[in-house]
């Protein structure tokens, strides 16, 4: 007897790719937010910083959980060895290519043209390395913290397998259960970070230390969900079944995020109660977009296909394209809005036309994704 395949999660590829892409709009509607990025317009628009915040509230968390899913499945057909070198490879090559052809152009277009970097001649070296770590890596990071998550799903993975199966497979499993967990990862990711700010303040300046751990720290208990959601079926209907719960508490948690970064300073409880309210809002968006994803995006399409296999490219591409544009165009239109439709269309245009002439480059196909080329 053949044993059949497991049918292909349509609707979770569609999911990962357009998260992936949103990326762009993200990028863009920074410029014309009130946050200070790398290019901004002479002024800020209130729905393209309500959008940009509304973006990056839930995006990653949702990612990652995706990608705990996906990890963990394909960590069930390899030998853990095999898993970790295939997995590395995935990730360390493309951010590896992607630091001397993508974010070492975009420090210089940033130093040469813009006032990000400020006076390099006066910094120290210190000062020196923490500005290219920032620039060179900062667009990068959620590579590096899959990175940084593949190796501690290398155990921790051997014991989400071995571990003893529960007798009610977590069908006894809620919303309410799973708020309560999140928050208290939160809360514990909030303590560590008091602890630094006692023990080292000068630390929680530092990119690497602020990408490698404490981002990887914030989305790791996400990426363990996702791979409990492969490994046990209930969790998973839980994630897929609409509840009406969940889609308020992404509401009323995207509103505590933004009156968080309306009235908190950095002195104070900004990150902590940052981080509470987006792992929050990031469970419930679990479950209202995939709910959606399901209904919708769950049926096989070359579209989609194309969009999955293009999508982080796109991502990597997307950022210098954004900040010139931000440059030498962004200047030349009044409207924010106008603007940011245009730069939509400019930016993806010229990101899938670099897609595109990769595709037929050997040695660019296999630094942009890491899979050895037939």
């Amino acid at each position: 007897m053949t044993k059949k395949s497991p049918q292909r999660e349509y609707f979770l590829d569609s999911i990962r790719a357009w998260l992936m892409l949103l990326g762009v709009p993200f990028h863009l509607s920074l410029i014309y937010s009130s946050q200070n990025w790398s290019v901004n317009s002479p002024a800020p628009s209130e729905w393209l910083t309500l959008l940009n915040e509304f973006i990056h509230a839930f995006r990653m968390q949702v990612f990652f959980v995706i990608s705990g899913y996906f990890s963990y499945m394909l960590f069930l057909r390899y030998t853990p060895g095999h898993w970790l070198k295939v997995r590395v490879e995935r990730v360390g090559i493309p951010m590896l290519a992607a630091i001397p052809l993508i974010t070492v152009p975009q420090f210089f277009i940033l130093k040469e043209l813009t006032n990000k970097i400020g006076d390099w001649s006066k910094m120290s070296p210190y000062q020196k390395y923490n500005a290219l770590v920032w620039d060179l890596i900062s667009h990068l990071w959620f590579l590096l913290v899959l990175l940084v998550l593949t190796v501690a799903g290398f155990w921790l993975f051997r014991l989400l397998r071995d571990g003893k199966r529960e007798k009610a497979d977590y069908s006894d499993l809620t919303w309410g259960k799973l708020t309560v967990v999140i928050l208290l990862c939160a809360l514990g990711w909030g303590a560590f970070r008091r602890l630094i700010l006692f023990i080292a303040p000068q630390v929680t300046a530092d990119g690497l230390f602020n990408m490698a751990v404490m981002q990887s720290l914030m989305y790791l208990p996400f990426f363990m969900l996702g791979a409990m959601a492969w490994k046990y079926p209930a969790i998973k209907a839980l994630f897929v079944k609409p509840n009406p719960w969940t889609f308020i508490g992404a509401a009323l948690a995207f509103a505590a995020y933004v009156a968080n970064l309306t009235w908190s300073s950095g002195e104070g409880w900004l990150y902590e109660l940052d981080t509470i309210a987006s792992m929050l809002m990031g469970l419930w968006m679990v479950n209202v977009v995939f709910s959606f994803g399901h209904r919708m995006l769950n049926s096989h399409s070359p579209r989609v296909t194309y969009l999955v296999n293009s999508s982080l490219f796109i991502y990597l591409v997307h950022h210098p394209l954004t900040i010139l544009y931000g440059i030498f165009v962004v200047p030349l239109i009044g409207s924010s809005t106008l603007g940011f439709f245009v730069g939509l269309v400019m930016v993806f245009s010229i990101a899938f036309l670099l897609y595109e002439i990769h595709l037929r480059i050997p040695l660019l196909r296999f630094l942009f994704s890491g899979k050895p080329q037939r």
